[in-house]
């Protein structure tokens, strides 16, 4: 499992579930001869993408961004479609790291698309209840409110199974909410209209983890950004605040799809000058 650090917090990428999913549509209408000179791509146009949440401990806490796939929670039809390969090994995880899901505080979630929400329910001989049984699960409040009642669009990846376990668990804010010190989730749309980013500060260290805003390392451009989102102009505007904020203060960048990069530091012309790369 790879690690980082920033000032009082332990950032541990676990094991949630692999995707492939259509490179055209990750990337809207920018051409595949450009975004596949950044991000590979197999023979059926699909490219992988990880649903990994990200363990952050410290200041007493344990949280996690997003859920992951979960296990068994996939019809064969959706696993085929959406080019599933592996499934979650949070708990397997987890244990090895000393920890029990109970042991989780909060989820944070970016945003209730079945790739990040899924693991948020497992089943239990014939009930379906909530994974981290002792987890608030911070949404935003638009958030939530479509993920309960989706629209003809939404209702393919806003699933009642995702939200009706948990339902008890779950704290909703409308635009911003620190479940721990120095760690600020903002609504900011984009992606979906309820989407969530989230960032750390620890004295003069910066964290931004824009989730599917900024879904890869390849999607660094602001104009690339996904068929998949639901507003794309908000992703742009979203991008171009938080990579102008990120590029200013050398932030790191962290990711939950990215095949190869776990986090990355850009410097103040965008360059990469660090990185955590995934181990294979």
């Amino acid at each position: 499992m790879e690690t980082m650090r920033l000032g009082e917090y332990k950032l541990t990428w676990l094991r949630g579930g692999v995707t492939h999913l259509d490179g055209g549509a990750m990337f809207g209408v920018v051409p595949k001869p450009l975004w596949s000179k950044k991000y590979p791509v197999n023979e059926k146009n699909q490219v992988e993408l990880r649903t990994d949440p990200i363990l952050i401990q410290g200041n007493g806490h344990n949280l996690l961004i997003d859920a992951g796939l979960g296990n068994d929670r996939l019809s064969e039809k959706h696993r085929r479609n959406q080019g599933v390969t592996e499934e979650s090994f949070i708990e397997e995880d987890l244990k090895k790291l000393g920890l029990e899901t109970s042991d989780i505080d909060a989820v944070l979630m970016t945003h209730m698309h079945f790739d990040h929400a899924n693991g948020l329910v497992k089943k239990v001989g014939e009930n379906e209840v909530p994974t981290f049984e002792n987890a608030k699960i911070y949404v935003s409040d638009i958030e939530w409110e479509e993920m309960r009642f989706p629209n003809i669009r939404s209702r393919n990846t806003y699933w009642e199974q995702n939200w009706k376990p948990v339902q008890n668990n779950v704290y909703s804010f409308s635009q911003e909410v620190q479940p721990a010190p120095g760690i600020t989730m903002t609504r900011t749309g984009g992606h979906s209209n309820g989407m969530s980013v989230i960032t750390i500060e620890q004295e003069d260290e910066l964290l931004i983890h824009m989730a599917d805003n900024m879904a890869t390392h390849a999607h660094q451009n602001v104009l690339w950004v996904m068929a998949y989102d639901d507003y794309p102009i908000d992703s742009i505007k979203v991008k171009e605040q938080y990579m102008d904020i990120g590029y200013n203060n050398e932030a790191w960048f962290t990711f939950y799809h990215d095949y190869k990069y776990r986090a990355v530091q850009f410097d103040s012309s965008g360059n990469i000058q660090n990185k955590v790369l995934r181990e294979k």
